[in-house]
């Protein structure tokens, strides 16, 4: 007990303590951001091929002597010299996108402002390599991420989907836009589906005598609801809801995969990519990484990256819950060993 008022003591004064700080800090950023105008972002581009090349002259330095590394520089200075004096057509361009999906398909606003400086400069010679994990989410988030990648499609602008983890349900729609879809042998693919689910606690506010009434103008306004009862009608009107999606989803991976046997692959099931390509719901079992370090020797690869630029305010933000996690963390590890050690 005493180590419990001991905790609550000091929870009670760090939380007073990092109150007032995020308080004076907020205000004295928003004294200083009145009349600024709102800061955009900043695509950043970062060349692949020198990163590759630094990676194998670092293994090099480590494992060759001195002699060996002095050889092995000269006979490449004369290959770099051969080709100078050769007429060399121009290597393609291989621009790499990162999309890592959550249930909004947040990252659809940067993808956006990539794909659009893409179609400024890119040209059907060229290709983009989408490195892409996302187990799906919300229809219209994934479906206005989809429409993105179709643009490049539209341009054509090849596009090489990559998958080493997930890329099922709305990750999956988005991934069969590319012209080639790659995958590593254990990613998760498919799901190709639609669901919903809600709890109804109708009968809980019974027992208790509460009442919860909805009133709408339009008949099916509201259907399946937490709260209300649900009918029978109810019940209908949404799964035939899910049923006009779930065509419009078949449809929409019909019309870019058209080798699929689309009825057998919508069901909602999930194949891991040995199984995936049997089914040409990908095109080739190979990780991103290999894809990448191969093009790198006949490519210029670039990685595309639109970064925001967060306030004063959202970094004190995310400073100050960084810094609160840490304290909870330190006392319960501190809790947990007086209590078990």
């Amino acid at each position: 007990m005493d180590f419990l008022a001991e905790y609550a003591r000091f929870l009670a004064k760090t939380f007073t303590i990092v109150i007032a700080i995020l308080v004076i800090l907020i205000s004295c950023v928003t004294l200083r951001s009145k009349g600024r105008r709102k800061s955009i972002g900043q695509l950043q581009i970062n060349k692949l091929n020198d990163f590759y090349k630094g990676l194998r002259e670092s293994l090099e330095l480590s494992l060759l002597d001195k002699n060996q590394l002095q050889a092995l520089r000269k006979s490449e200075r004369k290959s770099e010299k051969k080709k100078c004096k050769k007429k060399i057509e121009a290597k393609q361009r291989v621009f790499v996108l990162n999309f890592d999906g959550d249930i909004k398909a947040s990252a659809t606003n940067n993808l956006r402002h990539e794909i659009t400086a893409l179609l400024s400069m890119a040209t059907p010679k060229d290709e983009v390599v989408l490195l892409l994990e996302s187990g799906g989410g919300m229809v219209h988030n994934y479906g206005l991420a989809a429409s993105q990648l179709a643009r490049l499609h539209q341009a054509g602008v090849p596009l090489t989907v990559c998958i080493d983890k997930v890329a099922a349900s709305g990750g999956y729609m988005m991934a069969c836009i590319g012209k080639k879809i790659i995958s590593a042998p254990f990613a998760i693919l498919g799901s190709i589906g639609v669901i919903t689910q809600l709890p109804n606690i109708n009968r809980l506010l019974k027992k208790h005598d509460i009442d919860f009434e909805v009133l709408t103008a339009g008949e099916y306004k509201r259907t399946i609801t937490v709260f209300g009862e649900n009918t029978e009608k109810d019940r209908e009107k949404l799964q035939q809801d899910l049923n006009i999606t779930h065509q419009l989803f078949k449809n929409f991976v019909a019309r870019y995969r058209p080798q699929l046997a689309i009825d057998e692959v919508a069901t909602g099931e999930v194949w891991l990519g040995t199984a995936a390509l049997d089914k040409q719901l990908v095109d080739k079992l190979q990780t991103s990484d290999e894809y990448l370090s191969i093009k790198a020797e006949t490519a210029e690869v670039f990685h595309l990256h639109y970064a925001e630029h967060k306030s004063l305010k959202e970094r004190i933000g995310l400073a100050a819950s960084s810094a609160v996690d840490r304290v909870l963390l330190t006392w319960w590890r501190r809790l947990t060993q007086r209590r078990f050690w």
